[in-house]
């Protein structure tokens, strides 16, 4: 029979001590000791925490009381003590069960493991990365080649005006034609953006994401980031959640509850909010600015400082203790083709599952906004605050977009850069004030779930002012400067 005392982590007397005077508080019945129950608790885990509650009844207070007391005694939060102490045990039992062969030299993996981590080579691996990654991979691949091939050849030689003929044909209703291949259609427009637009750009995307999750090297991303973040209140844990906004930022909003502190939580949030694009929206971006290096680097230069200069103010504004951060690097490993086939597979599922659905009721409140005369009334109401950024009017409808999806929005810059209405100075003002536009019906919701609806409510209010201000400054200093885009 194994020894299991021996192998139970060890912590320091007055961690020990609230351990033991939550395991004397409980009395209900539970599938695990009630050490381990005791050490979930002082980690904040909110599903113990209900069970707890709800076995405990009364008593469920005072054990409660605990941990805060337990926690203000530590400059540290009290998940990390924890973890190190269960490391230690584990090395304790590694040591005695495990003997290793000392290596005399460092192979290839070890070495590109480490360059990886170290700023001096590190940072040129990132850049190697986006570019070959982000810009050649899902930029000119996805959203150039893919979505000309799909959009204009498949869907707008073909099918758009095949089921038009038969809309038209089969359907004498006015009203219903515009609903199924109007102006803002469902198919016309819903399918068509969710299919050959979006989709081949979410496509290469989750390949690239899935590589570089499968190969270990987010971890390492992590490590070479965090002293930056920590000047933005955040550790290098955070870059999981900012990675993930880059495919959806729904999701990532989720992930943000891994952060060790509220104030983590918060920054994190907020600028997943702000300045990190979905992956439909980067795709749509870099399809409009692909053209021109010297708009895409303007546009990505701009909403990186607005993001480190909105994270470093809120860091000092928020109250709380610099975030610490420990991570366990995996080995770094070739992804495997299967790995990366069936994370492909399932988040595309997750985009026609969750996603589709919100293309084709953003189609029909459009429609309904068009037939009741409350989409133009919003639209002229929304053109003076786009125009004075330098924008057409007709600009005001991709902003509206943007409420329902943020890759909706970028889709309708898109278009109006395709029909020559947005040339110039125009297009990175509109991309660069649409990627720090409010958060998408979506993402709102969960803000709301995850934080509360009076936080979810200060960012959304915070973000909207504040990305037509940046794109005022911008517009501004671009023309002043007289730049030629």
């Amino acid at each position: 029979m194994p020894d299991t005392k021996a192998a139970a982590a060890k912590y320091d007397e007055y961690l020990e001590l609230a351990l033991a005077r939550i395991e004397d508080e409980l009395s209900g019945a539970y599938n695990i000791s009630r050490r381990a129950i005791a050490a979930l608790l002082l980690q904040g885990d909110r599903e113990i925490e209900r069970l707890v509650q709800e076995r405990e009844g009364p008593r469920y207070p005072a054990i409660r009381a605990i941990v805060p007391e337990t926690a203000d005694h530590y400059s540290q939060p009290l998940s990390y003590l924890i973890a190190q102490g269960r490391q230690q045990a584990a090395r304790h039992i590694l040591a005695r069960s495990v003997t290793v062969r000392e290596k005399t030299g460092q192979g290839f993996a070890e070495r590109l493991s480490r360059a990886m981590m170290q700023p001096l080579t590190g940072i040129p691996i990132l850049l190697a990365v986006l570019y070959f990654g982000l810009y050649l991979f899902v930029g000119k691949l996805g959203a150039g080649t893919l979505v000309n091939l799909i959009e204009n050849t498949l869907f707008g030689k073909w099918l758009n005006p095949w089921v038009t003929g038969l809309v038209v044909s089969y359907i004498p209703v006015k009203v219903v034609q515009d609903l199924l291949v109007g102006q803002y259609g469902i198919i016309t427009l819903g399918l068509t953006y969710a299919f050959a637009l979006i989709l081949p750009i979410v496509s290469t995307f989750f390949i690239v994401f899935s590589i570089i999750e499968d190969s270990g090297y987010l971890p390492r991303l992590a490590m070479l980031i965090d002293r930056i973040f920590k000047g933005i209140g955040l550790s290098g844990r955070a870059v999981i959640p900012m990675v993930l906004g880059f495919g959806c930022d729904t999701m990532a909003t989720i992930v943000t509850r891994t952060q060790e502190m509220k104030r983590e939580r918060v920054i994190a949030t907020l600028l997943l909010a702000l300045a990190i694009p979905c992956s439909a929206q980067l795709g749509v971006v870099m399809a409009i600015l692909s053209g021109n290096s010297v708009a895409l680097l303007i546009w990505a230069s701009t909403v990186a400082i607005v993001l480190l200069l909105v994270g470093f103010l809120a860091a000092r504004i928020l109250p709380g203790d610099r975030p610490s951060f420990y991570m366990e690097v995996p080995p770094l490993r070739l992804p495997k083709l299967t790995n990366i086939l069936v994370k492909t597979y399932t988040r595309i599922q997750w985009y026609f599952t969750e996603v589709l659905p919100i293309f084709i009721i953003a189609s029909v409140l459009l429609w309904v906004g068009k037939l009741t005369g409350v989409l133009d009334t919003i639209s002229n109401g929304m053109a003076p605050l786009v125009e004075s950024i330098g924008l057409p009017r007709e600009a005001s409808v991709a902003f509206l977009f943007g409420f329902f999806r943020r890759d909706f929005g970028a889709a309708g810059l898109y278009n109006l850069q395709d029909a020559g209405i947005l040339v110039g100075i125009p297009v990175v003002v509109a991309a660069v004030t649409l990627t720090l536009f409010v958060p998408c019906i979506a993402q709102f919701s969960v803000m709301v779930k995850e934080r509360g609806i009076k936080t979810a409510l200060a960012i959304a209010l915070f973000i909207f002012p504040f990305a037509f201000l940046i794109g005022y400054i911008l517009n501004w200093v671009l023309t002043t400067l007289g730049v030629t885009l």
